[in-house]
Protein backbone atom coordinates (compact mmCIF):
# COMPACT_ATOMS: atom_id res chain seq x y z
CA UNK A 1 0.00 0.00 0.00
CA UNK A 2 1.32 3.44 -0.88
CA UNK A 3 1.63 6.17 1.75
CA UNK A 4 -0.98 8.91 1.98
CA UNK A 5 -0.02 12.04 0.03
CA UNK A 6 0.15 14.27 3.10
CA UNK A 7 2.64 12.03 4.91
CA UNK A 8 6.22 13.31 4.79
CA UNK A 9 8.57 10.69 3.36
CA UNK A 10 12.29 11.33 3.03
CA UNK A 11 13.46 10.53 -0.48
CA UNK A 12 16.48 8.24 -1.00
CA UNK A 13 16.91 8.05 2.77
CA UNK A 14 19.12 4.96 3.03
CA UNK A 15 21.11 5.93 -0.05
CA UNK A 16 21.79 9.39 1.41
CA UNK A 17 23.04 7.99 4.70
CA UNK A 18 25.33 5.57 2.90
CA UNK A 19 26.59 8.39 0.67
CA UNK A 20 27.60 10.49 3.69
CA UNK A 21 29.82 7.65 5.00
CA UNK A 22 29.12 8.90 8.52
CA UNK A 23 31.85 9.14 11.14
CA UNK A 24 29.99 8.74 14.47
CA UNK A 25 32.04 11.55 16.03
CA UNK A 26 31.85 13.83 13.00
CA UNK A 27 30.08 17.11 12.25
CA UNK A 28 27.33 17.04 9.62
CA UNK A 29 25.00 19.56 7.99
CA UNK A 30 21.48 18.97 6.73
CA UNK A 31 21.21 22.12 4.64
CA UNK A 32 17.51 21.57 3.85
CA UNK A 33 16.02 20.36 7.15
CA UNK A 34 12.33 20.37 6.13
CA UNK A 35 10.62 17.97 8.52
CA UNK A 36 13.86 16.37 9.62
CA UNK A 37 13.53 12.96 8.01
CA UNK A 38 17.13 12.83 6.86
CA UNK A 39 18.32 14.57 10.03
CA UNK A 40 16.65 12.02 12.28
CA UNK A 41 18.40 9.18 10.47
CA UNK A 42 21.79 10.94 10.53
CA UNK A 43 21.46 11.37 14.29
CA UNK A 44 20.97 7.63 14.68
CA UNK A 45 24.48 7.18 13.30
CA UNK A 46 26.18 9.75 15.56
CA UNK A 47 27.58 9.21 19.04
CA UNK A 48 27.45 11.89 21.80
CA UNK A 49 30.62 13.50 20.40
CA UNK A 50 29.05 13.94 16.96
CA UNK A 51 27.05 16.98 15.88
CA UNK A 52 24.34 17.61 13.31
CA UNK A 53 23.38 21.12 12.20
CA UNK A 54 20.03 21.55 10.48
CA UNK A 55 19.44 24.60 8.29
CA UNK A 56 16.15 25.85 6.86
CA UNK A 57 14.61 29.22 6.03
CA UNK A 58 11.04 28.00 6.60
CA UNK A 59 9.47 29.21 9.87
CA UNK A 60 7.37 26.04 10.05
CA UNK A 61 10.50 23.90 9.76
CA UNK A 62 12.07 25.91 12.58
CA UNK A 63 9.04 25.34 14.82
CA UNK A 64 9.06 21.64 13.98
CA UNK A 65 12.75 21.33 14.83
CA UNK A 66 12.31 23.01 18.21
CA UNK A 67 9.32 20.82 19.04
CA UNK A 68 10.54 17.44 17.83
CA UNK A 69 14.35 17.61 17.99
CA UNK A 70 14.90 19.24 21.39
CA UNK A 71 15.55 15.75 22.79
CA UNK A 72 18.73 15.43 20.72
CA UNK A 73 21.65 17.05 22.61
CA UNK A 74 23.91 16.79 19.55
CA UNK A 75 21.52 18.57 17.18
CA UNK A 76 21.42 22.30 16.49
CA UNK A 77 18.92 24.09 14.26
CA UNK A 78 19.88 27.30 12.46
CA UNK A 79 17.26 29.31 10.61
CA UNK A 80 18.63 30.74 7.40
CA UNK A 81 19.19 30.20 3.70
CA UNK A 82 21.37 27.35 2.52
CA UNK A 83 22.99 29.86 0.20
CA UNK A 84 24.42 31.50 3.34
CA UNK A 85 25.63 28.18 4.72
CA UNK A 86 29.26 29.21 5.06
CA UNK A 87 28.59 32.18 7.31
CA UNK A 88 25.89 30.31 9.27
CA UNK A 89 28.30 27.48 10.11
CA UNK A 90 31.27 29.75 10.77
CA UNK A 91 29.13 31.79 13.20
CA UNK A 92 28.90 28.61 15.28
CA UNK A 93 32.70 28.56 15.52
CA UNK A 94 33.02 25.60 13.15
CA UNK A 95 35.65 25.69 10.41
CA UNK A 96 35.09 22.35 8.72
CA UNK A 97 32.47 19.61 8.63
CA UNK A 98 32.53 15.93 7.67
CA UNK A 99 29.46 15.86 5.45
CA UNK A 100 26.74 18.00 3.90
CA UNK A 101 23.35 16.84 2.64
CA UNK A 102 21.12 18.95 0.38
CA UNK A 103 17.60 17.81 -0.55
CA UNK A 104 16.74 20.50 -3.08
CA UNK A 105 13.36 21.99 -3.96
CA UNK A 106 9.95 22.22 -2.34
CA UNK A 107 9.27 19.91 0.62
CA UNK A 108 6.24 17.67 0.88
CA UNK A 109 4.68 19.66 3.77
CA UNK A 110 5.05 22.89 1.82
CA UNK A 111 3.39 21.31 -1.21
CA UNK A 112 0.62 19.64 0.77
CA UNK A 113 -0.46 22.68 2.79
CA UNK A 114 -2.87 24.66 0.61
CA UNK A 115 -2.26 27.86 2.58
CA UNK A 116 1.38 27.89 1.45
CA UNK A 117 0.25 28.35 -2.17
CA UNK A 118 2.70 25.96 -3.83
CA UNK A 119 0.16 23.59 -5.37
CA UNK A 120 -1.95 24.17 -8.47
CA UNK A 121 -4.25 21.36 -7.32
CA UNK A 122 -5.51 23.06 -4.14
CA UNK A 123 -7.22 26.37 -3.54
CA UNK A 124 -4.95 28.67 -1.59
CA UNK A 125 -3.34 32.12 -1.56
CA UNK A 126 -0.75 32.69 -4.26
CA UNK A 127 2.21 32.69 -1.89
CA UNK A 128 4.99 30.12 -2.61
CA UNK A 129 7.49 31.73 -0.21
CA UNK A 130 9.79 29.19 1.41
CA UNK A 131 10.69 31.92 3.89
CA UNK A 132 7.38 33.31 5.11
CA UNK A 133 9.17 36.49 6.20
CA UNK A 134 10.35 37.25 2.64
CA UNK A 135 8.89 40.40 1.13
CA UNK A 136 7.82 39.16 -2.33
CA UNK A 137 5.17 36.47 -2.71
CA UNK A 138 4.08 34.75 -5.91
CA UNK A 139 1.08 37.10 -6.01
CA UNK A 140 3.43 40.09 -5.91
CA UNK A 141 5.71 38.57 -8.55
CA UNK A 142 2.80 37.91 -10.91
CA UNK A 143 1.46 41.43 -10.40
CA UNK A 144 4.75 43.27 -10.84
CA UNK A 145 6.85 41.31 -13.35
CA UNK A 146 6.98 42.61 -16.91
CA UNK A 147 5.60 40.34 -19.62
CA UNK A 148 8.95 39.66 -21.28
CA UNK A 149 10.64 38.91 -17.96
CA UNK A 150 7.77 36.65 -17.00
CA UNK A 151 8.01 34.74 -20.28
CA UNK A 152 11.76 34.40 -19.83
CA UNK A 153 11.28 32.94 -16.34
CA UNK A 154 8.68 30.45 -17.58
CA UNK A 155 11.10 29.33 -20.29
CA UNK A 156 14.30 29.33 -18.22
CA UNK A 157 12.98 27.94 -14.94
CA UNK A 158 10.02 25.89 -16.12
CA UNK A 159 11.16 24.90 -19.60
CA UNK A 160 7.67 25.89 -20.73
CA UNK A 161 7.55 26.03 -24.53
CA UNK A 162 4.42 28.22 -24.56
CA UNK A 163 6.01 30.72 -22.16
CA UNK A 164 5.18 33.83 -24.20
CA UNK A 165 1.61 32.77 -24.75
CA UNK A 166 1.10 32.11 -21.03
CA UNK A 167 2.75 35.38 -19.99
CA UNK A 168 0.50 37.37 -22.33
CA UNK A 169 -2.60 35.58 -21.01
CA UNK A 170 -1.62 36.43 -17.44
CA UNK A 171 -0.96 40.04 -18.40
CA UNK A 172 -4.34 40.35 -20.10
CA UNK A 173 -6.12 38.92 -17.07
CA UNK A 174 -4.25 41.06 -14.51
CA UNK A 175 -5.22 44.24 -16.36
CA UNK A 176 -8.75 43.60 -15.11
CA UNK A 177 -8.15 41.88 -11.79
CA UNK A 178 -5.24 41.06 -9.47
CA UNK A 179 -4.51 37.34 -9.45
CA UNK A 180 -4.62 36.13 -5.84
CA UNK A 181 -5.24 32.38 -5.72
CA UNK A 182 -3.55 29.21 -6.93
CA UNK A 183 -6.56 27.77 -8.75
CA UNK A 184 -7.23 31.13 -10.38
CA UNK A 185 -3.71 31.20 -11.83
CA UNK A 186 -3.84 27.51 -12.77
CA UNK A 187 -7.02 28.12 -14.77
CA UNK A 188 -5.49 31.08 -16.60
CA UNK A 189 -2.46 28.99 -17.53
CA UNK A 190 -4.59 26.02 -18.60
CA UNK A 191 -6.79 28.18 -20.80
CA UNK A 192 -3.72 29.68 -22.47
CA UNK A 193 -2.40 26.31 -23.61
CA UNK A 194 -3.17 25.39 -27.23
CA UNK A 195 -3.41 21.73 -26.23
CA UNK A 196 -2.89 19.48 -23.21
CA UNK A 197 0.17 17.22 -22.89
CA UNK A 198 -0.62 13.75 -21.58
CA UNK A 199 -1.03 13.42 -17.83
CA UNK A 200 1.04 16.49 -16.99
CA UNK A 201 -1.09 19.31 -15.58
CA UNK A 202 -0.86 22.37 -17.87
CA UNK A 203 0.25 24.59 -14.96
CA UNK A 204 3.07 22.32 -13.73
CA UNK A 205 5.98 24.07 -15.43
CA UNK A 206 4.68 27.59 -14.85
CA UNK A 207 4.16 27.02 -11.11
CA UNK A 208 7.66 25.54 -10.88
CA UNK A 209 9.11 28.57 -12.64
CA UNK A 210 7.32 31.06 -10.39
CA UNK A 211 8.38 29.16 -7.27
CA UNK A 212 12.03 29.13 -8.37
CA UNK A 213 11.92 32.84 -9.22
CA UNK A 214 10.22 33.89 -5.98
CA UNK A 215 12.65 31.92 -3.82
CA UNK A 216 15.82 32.41 -5.89
CA UNK A 217 16.29 28.65 -5.73
CA UNK A 218 18.94 28.20 -8.40
CA UNK A 219 21.06 31.03 -7.02
CA UNK A 220 20.72 29.47 -3.57
CA UNK A 221 21.86 26.12 -4.92
CA UNK A 222 24.89 27.52 -6.72
CA UNK A 223 25.94 29.47 -3.63
CA UNK A 224 25.43 26.46 -1.33
CA UNK A 225 27.52 24.21 -3.56
CA UNK A 226 30.35 26.72 -3.55
CA UNK A 227 30.15 27.05 0.24
CA UNK A 228 30.15 23.27 0.64
CA UNK A 229 33.60 22.99 -0.94
CA UNK A 230 34.97 25.51 1.55
CA UNK A 231 33.30 23.87 4.53
CA UNK A 232 34.15 20.23 3.88
CA UNK A 233 37.22 18.84 5.54
CA UNK A 234 39.46 16.21 3.88
CA UNK A 235 37.40 13.17 2.77
CA UNK A 236 34.22 15.05 3.71
CA UNK A 237 31.17 14.01 1.68
CA UNK A 238 28.70 16.14 -0.28
CA UNK A 239 25.38 14.48 -1.13
CA UNK A 240 22.81 16.38 -3.21
CA UNK A 241 19.31 15.23 -4.14
CA UNK A 242 17.63 17.11 -6.99
CA UNK A 243 14.20 16.70 -8.52
CA UNK A 244 14.28 18.35 -11.93
CA UNK A 245 16.72 18.85 -14.76
CA UNK A 246 17.61 22.47 -13.95
CA UNK A 247 18.82 21.58 -10.45
CA UNK A 248 20.52 18.37 -11.51
CA UNK A 249 22.33 20.11 -14.36
CA UNK A 250 23.80 22.65 -11.92
CA UNK A 251 24.89 19.93 -9.50
CA UNK A 252 26.36 17.73 -12.24
CA UNK A 253 28.34 20.54 -13.84
CA UNK A 254 29.57 21.82 -10.47
CA UNK A 255 30.83 18.42 -9.35
CA UNK A 256 32.41 17.78 -12.73
CA UNK A 257 34.18 21.15 -12.71
CA UNK A 258 35.39 20.79 -9.13
CA UNK A 259 36.70 17.28 -9.79
CA UNK A 260 38.72 18.31 -12.86
CA UNK A 261 42.27 19.63 -12.73
CA UNK A 262 42.20 22.93 -14.63
CA UNK A 263 44.79 23.35 -17.39
CA UNK A 264 45.78 27.03 -17.36
CA UNK A 265 47.57 26.78 -20.71
CA UNK A 266 45.83 24.10 -22.82
CA UNK A 267 47.93 24.96 -25.89
CA UNK A 268 51.17 23.94 -24.17
CA UNK A 269 52.38 20.30 -24.31
CA UNK A 270 52.92 20.28 -20.51
CA UNK A 271 50.07 20.55 -18.01
CA UNK A 272 50.27 23.70 -15.91
CA UNK A 273 47.40 23.66 -13.45
CA UNK A 274 45.99 25.99 -10.82
CA UNK A 275 46.22 23.16 -8.30
CA UNK A 276 44.61 19.85 -7.56
CA UNK A 277 40.90 19.23 -7.99
CA UNK A 278 38.82 20.00 -4.90
CA UNK A 279 36.33 17.14 -5.24
CA UNK A 280 36.16 13.57 -6.44
CA UNK A 281 32.85 12.27 -7.77
CA UNK A 282 31.76 9.10 -5.96
CA UNK A 283 29.93 6.53 -8.06
CA UNK A 284 27.17 7.13 -10.57
CA UNK A 285 23.99 9.18 -10.04
CA UNK A 286 21.55 7.27 -7.82
CA UNK A 287 17.82 7.03 -8.47
CA UNK A 288 15.05 5.69 -6.28
CA UNK A 289 14.26 1.99 -6.47
CA UNK A 290 11.06 0.74 -8.07
CA UNK A 291 9.75 -0.07 -4.60
CA UNK A 292 10.38 3.45 -3.31
CA UNK A 293 8.77 4.95 -6.40
CA UNK A 294 5.67 2.86 -5.74
CA UNK A 295 5.59 3.98 -2.11
CA UNK A 296 6.33 7.63 -2.80
CA UNK A 297 5.48 9.04 -6.23
CA UNK A 298 7.59 12.15 -5.60
CA UNK A 299 10.75 10.06 -5.54
CA UNK A 300 10.41 9.15 -9.23
CA UNK A 301 12.33 12.18 -10.46
CA UNK A 302 14.90 12.26 -7.63
CA UNK A 303 18.60 11.99 -8.46
CA UNK A 304 21.33 11.74 -5.82
CA UNK A 305 24.86 12.82 -6.72
CA UNK A 306 27.78 12.32 -4.36
CA UNK A 307 31.30 13.73 -4.15
CA UNK A 308 34.04 13.92 -1.53
CA UNK A 309 36.61 16.57 -0.66
CA UNK A 310 40.08 15.46 -1.67
CA UNK A 311 42.27 18.26 -0.36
Amino acid sequence: MSNPPNKHISVLLNESIEALNINPSGIYVDATFGRGGHSREILQHLNPEGLLIGIDRDLTAEAYAHEHFAKYPNFKFVRGEMGNMLSLIRELGIEHVDGILMDIGVSSPQLDEAKRGFSFMKEGPLDMRMDQAASVSAEDWIAETEVEAMAHAFKAYGEERFSGRVARAIDEYRQEKRITSTLELAEIVSNAMPFKEGRIHPATRVFQAIRIAVNGELDQLESALSHAVELLGPEGRLAVISFHSLEDRIVKHFMREQSTVKDLYPDLPVLISAGDAALKVIGKPIKASDEECRENVRSRSAILRVAKRVL
